[in-house]
């Protein structure tokens, strides 16, 4: 057995809170995994299950075949990256990058080519005698990251790292880290709320809510495919719209929302799934990007919605409407006039 296992895996505190129900998932050998989900969701108590940094009520956690359930972090071959980076400040990069090391007994001068590897992948070789202080933002994650790179560990840890940048360096770190990931191959569990992060990082994306597991999938069939309307809500920016409605299924497929009648042009397998549905409140989903201004298209559904505000975001804009009583965000790719 390689990888990390977690079969079952609950974390109820003292005072009775859940904080994790019954996880069960498995990651495979160089697999790059992101648990993403709203604060309080239980992500980040996985994480810190993982590391051993949190105890496991219930349920088992291999890595790489060994059941870890009591086994204390230093022994667990993981490296774990924090929001906070938690560089020492009166170290150089160097030393701070080496200290894990130094702890372990290693030799020197193996210590010295690991860092310097490490510096290399991470461009921080010209830092190398450089205290924290005088180190931008996206260097000093760059710094948390060759430490954890030195240790050459079977399991990376992310909790949250980039939440602390801005927007641009974001980004930036955003595809250093996925590269680094190719480059080593290690197994790399990436604890974020930034849904664009999960889409655009993970190999599978674990999306959780209230300490469960809502679903496990690639990016590309989250989006196509969400089991629920939680997941649905939550992937996707701006965010699907959802409608309470009526549905009729005789001949014809026709939601009603509020006053407004819409007929579905579906196949007629999709038609008899919803034939249970016939004369029942159902909830539509629509994504904002499915919505089009004056369409001509026979294929095309039409209604009316009456525009309220407009936010211009240079290639593309967000149209934010009202159907009947229902609001609504449309997805408009600008086009040159």
């Amino acid at each position: 057995m390689t990888g990390v296992q977690l079969n079952g895996i609950k974390k109820i505190y003292e005072d009775g809170f859940e904080a994790v129900k019954n996880i069960d998932l498995t990651i495979n050998e160089g697999e790059f995994i992101v648990l993403v989900g709203p604060s309080g969701c239980g992500k980040t108590t996985t994480l810190r299950m993982i590391a051993g940094l949190e105890e496991i009520t219930e349920g088992e956690l291999y890595i790489d075949g060994k059941l870890c359930n009591h086994l204390p972090s230093k022994d667990r071959d993981i490296a774990m990256v924090f929001q906070n980076y938690a560089l020492y400040p009166h170290m150089t990069v160097f030393e701070n990058m080496a200290f894990g090391l130094k702890i372990r007994k290693m030799d020197n001068g193996e210590i010295k080519k690991r860092v310097e590897e490490a510096a290399s992948i991470l461009a921080l070789t010209d830092y190398l005698k450089k205290k924290p202080k005088s180190l931008s933002g996206g260097q000093r994650q760059r710094v948390a990251l060759g430490r954890a790179i030195v240790r050459k560990p079977k399991v990376f840890l992310f909790d949250e790292p980039l939440s602390n940048l801005d927007a641009k360096l974001r980004v930036q770190m955003r595809t250093e880290i996925s590269k680094l990931h190719k480059n080593l191959g290690a197994i790399t569990v990436y604890v974020t709320h930034d849904q664009t992060e999960a889409m655009t990082m993970g190999d599978r994306i674990v999306i959780m809510n209230n300490g469960e597991v809502q679903q496990i999938d690639n990016p590309v069939s989250i989006y196509k495919n969400p089991l629920n309307s939680f997941v649905a809500g939550f992937i996707g920016s701006p965010s699907m719209n959802f409608f309470d409605c009526t549905l009729k299924n005789d001949d014809q497929t026709v939601i009603k929302i509020d006053d407004t009648e819409v007929e579905l042009k579906i196949s007629e397998r999709k038609m008899n799934d919803l034939e249970k549905f016939n004369g029942k409140k159902v909830k539509a989903g629509i994504r904002p990007e499915d919505i089009k201004i004056n369409c001509e298209s026979e294929s095309d559904l039409f209604f009316d919605a009456e525009t309220g505000l407009v936010e211009l975001l240079g290639n593309e804009s967000f149209l934010y409407t009202e159907l009947g009583k229902n609001q609504m965000i449309l997805k408009n790719l600008l086009k040159e006039s």
